[in-house]
């Protein structure tokens, strides 16, 4: 596994590949890998010869300065994780070289509907800063193949309107999300819990779940109350809820009772951990 941390570096590798007519395949990621990771690098491996992992804890992307220094840090066990997964290319830059002179004044990528809403709407300039990221590893590497889960729903929404609209020659494959057991998702956040804390952290899957048996139903009627009851749900058992609500799978408008394709969208603080997690559904005609 070559570890290259320069553009440079980079630039000669991606050039000696293409000559190559090799396939590319990217997967994103900001380390501290677990299986939602190890997942996506097997799926990749289906589509393309040539896998590129990227590490890059992004300061554009954060609020504040203390969430982007709290972030975890595990390259080292990264290293070892992506070495026994046989990836071709760890792409591990550091600040400076992505950003040479800083991020406030950086030119970015901004999807304008998608990223003011529903969680852009809680974390103002989150958005941007992904898309811009996104966008500056896809300049970077030239992948044909880029993945991404499907636990940061709006995220990955995003990004395939940023790739469609600016013309980008990528075709972006999702995963399903990685799920403990007790269907907690993987998360890189998930350290930041403390045990009674992890216990609780499931409530919030079952409640996205019980709350589509509800819906389905009641053939969506009577939402308000559904969507309330599920929010008490979670107050009560000592979730802070930001966002619990049904949207349009494809546009991410509001629920209107004549789409069929659905998704439930959720963001809560257990403690001081912000979790975010959703699940589609159909609701039958």
């Amino acid at each position: 596994m070559y570890i290259i941390k320069t553009i440079d570096n980079l630039y000669k590798k991606i050039q000696f590949f293409k000559k190559k007519q090799k396939k590319i395949g990217l997967v994103p990621t900001m380390g501290n890998l677990h299986l939602g990771h190890i997942n996506l690098i097997i799926l990749a491996k289906k589509y393309v010869d040539i896998v590129i992992v990227s590490i890059f804890i992004n300061p554009m992307q954060f609020e504040n300065s203390l969430d982007f220094k709290k972030y975890p840090q595990t390259f080292l066990k990264d290293c070892l994780i992506l070495k026994n997964e046989k990836i071709e290319i760890l792409f591990a830059p550091k600040i400076s070289e992505i950003y040479p002179n800083g991020t406030n004044m950086h030119t970015y990528i901004q999807v304008p509907k998608l990223s003011k809403i529903i969680e852009g709407k809680s974390r103002p300039g989150h958005f941007i800063g992904v898309t811009t990221i996104i966008g500056k590893l896809f300049n970077l590497i030239q992948p044909n193949f880029a993945f991404f889960g499907e636990k940061d729903y709006q995220q990955l929404l995003i990004i395939k309107t940023f790739v469609k609209e600016l013309n980008y020659p990528i075709k972006v494959i999702s995963s399903p999300t990685i799920r403990l057991e007790n269907g907690l998702a993987f998360s890189s956040r998930n350290k930041y819990l403390n045990d009674l804390e992890l216990k609780k952290a499931p409530f919030l899957y079952k409640t996205i779940k019980d709350t589509i048996n509800i819906i389905i139903k009641n053939n969506g009627n009577q939402l308000y109350e559904t969507i309330n009851f599920a929010k008490m749900s979670l107050t009560k058992k000592g979730f802070l809820v930001d966002i619990f609500n049904v949207y349009n799978s494809k546009t991410l408008d509001i629920f209107y009772k004549k789409n069929k394709n659905n998704i439930i969208l959720a963001s809560v603080w257990l403690g001081s951990t912000r979790l975010i997690d959703n699940k589609k559904f159909i609701l039958p005609h």
